[in-house]
């Protein structure tokens, strides 16, 4: 018998890779997207009609409860939510209600239908915002959310564990720090510099605006992250894990990568810094530690940074040459 997923938010970056991987390993793949959803990410992924689809929204417990009743999945992870972080300041309670209520809502869907299954949160590393321990964010690190984002994943991460500890449940928070690919959508920092370097370079737009050059980040690729997110599942015990690289850039790294690929070496000549795109309360600085997944999942990063960019800007060229 296949195993079989269910995987909410499937057509967003994680949810796509997740199901090209979870496809490999000979699982029947489900997955839940709002109506009327882009599915570019699962057929540029060659998966878009190797999966089942349901289109309906996160926010009904009733309708996830049908479903898990119907398809018997061994298997949950929820990738559904609002997470671009600068927009929630404006839609406060939507966001609450999709990436805090909404995982409320799966955990009472999973005890009404087979309190067996195994699930997955997409937990992040904006919860820690400015805490750390000697430069680095751990599993024990305290929690310091600084954006309406942050803080509706850290009521979820909190209901996780309590579900977890009340009901017996085998559910795990993976806290991610950024993960990048291809399919980043293109608001998101990494994705706009890649996309807008191959435009530049195809004659198609003259800068990019962005906020700030300073700001550090934990940048990994999402096909490598969605590994560590299997794994959880896997072991005997339910826990919450860091998934990240250890390894902190600064977005001037990633535009002087970026640039250099398509051989630009004065890169400031081509950014704009506007103010609209610097954050109400700003993150400076996020290096997580995986130390804990290494030795208990055996996980560990395969694609380095510059790979991960140059991946990203060559798929970019590709995309407008095409």
């Amino acid at each position: 018998m296949k195993k079989i997923a269910f995987i909410t938010g499937i057509n967003g970056q994680d949810g796509a890779y997740l199901s090209e991987l979870l496809l490999k390993k000979g699982y029947q793949v489900f997955g839940l997207a709002k109506p009327k959803s882009d599915l570019t990410n699962l057929a540029y992924l060659g998966v878009k009609n190797k999966v089942k689809l349901f289109f309906g929204d996160i926010r009904s417990e009733k309708y996830l409860t049908k479903i898990i009743r119907k398809i018997k999945p061994q298997e949950i992870y929820n990738f559904a939510a609002h997470s671009f972080v600068a927009d929630s300041w404006q839609n406060v309670k939507t966001v609450n209600e999709v990436n805090y209520f909404g995982v409320i809502n799966l955990l009472n869907a999973i005890r009404a239908a087979n309190p067996k299954v195994r699930f997955y949160q997409a937990s992040t590393s904006e919860m820690f915002g400015t805490s750390h321990i000697n430069g680095l964010q751990t599993e024990d690190t305290p929690f310091h959310p600084l954006s309406p984002y942050a803080i509706s994943k850290l009521a979820a991460y909190g209901i996780v564990n309590n579900y977890r500890d009340t009901y017996g449940l085998f559910a795990a928070n993976g806290i991610c720090f950024n993960h990048e690919s291809p399919l980043r959508g293109t608001r998101f920092v990494t994705r706009k510099i890649s996309l807008g370097v191959a435009r530049i370079a195809a004659g198609l737009q003259k800068n990019i605006r962005l906020g700030n050059l300073d700001s550090v980040r934990d940048w990994g690729f999402a096909g490598d992250y969605v590994k560590a997110m299997w794994l959880m599942l896997q072991g005997s015990k339910p826990d919450n894990y860091i998934i990240s690289t250890g390894k902190n850039h600064t977005v001037k790294d990633v535009l002087r990568i970026a640039f250099n690929y398509v051989g630009i070496k004065n890169w400031q000549d081509y950014v704009v810094i506007d103010k609209k795109f610097q954050r109400p309360l700003e993150l400076k600085r996020l290096i997580g530690s995986n130390s804990k997944a290494r030795r208990i999942l055996g996980w560990k990063p395969q694609v380095r940074f510059k790979k991960l960019i140059e991946m990203m800007v060559k798929a970019d060229l590709e995309r407008i040459k095409s």
